[in-house]
């Protein structure tokens, strides 16, 4: 599963981080990271598929969004009795915490006797 999440995140951050790194033009005197090597990858995608070169970002983002919603499903699912098992742990605190809190609560408050 780490392998998983590896080759994953790995892509992910490094696309990101060239687009960043060339959308403000941070190059550090490399070409690579240059403003103008961006332009013409987006240039070339946005030939290749018949689309503008500005609504490739956007499309991208798009499926990396949906990308990592099917890996975290995926490990959820992997996973699924630890996580059962966590929220009613959690939910079970909640119950009692607020079992505590409705006692003080009662505990604080005045009792009301008429005269």
């Amino acid at each position: 599963m780490r392998s998983f999440l590896i080759f994953w995140a790995g892509p992910l951050s490094f696309l990101w981080g060239w687009y960043f790194l060339s959308y403000y033009d941070l190059s550090g005197g490399m070409y690579f990271f240059s403003r103008e090597m961006h332009d013409l990858v987006f240039n070339i995608y946005g030939n290749i598929l018949g689309i503008a070169p500005e609504s490739i970002p956007p499309l991208v983002a798009r499926a990396c969004i949906v990308d990592t919603g099917l890996v975290f499903a995926l490990i959820a699912f992997r996973r699924r009795k630890k996580i059962i098992a966590w929220v009613k742990v959690w939910r079970a605190n909640r119950v009692a915490a607020a079992a505590n809190a409705a006692t003080a609560y009662s505990k604080e408050l005045p009792s009301a006797s008429v005269s």
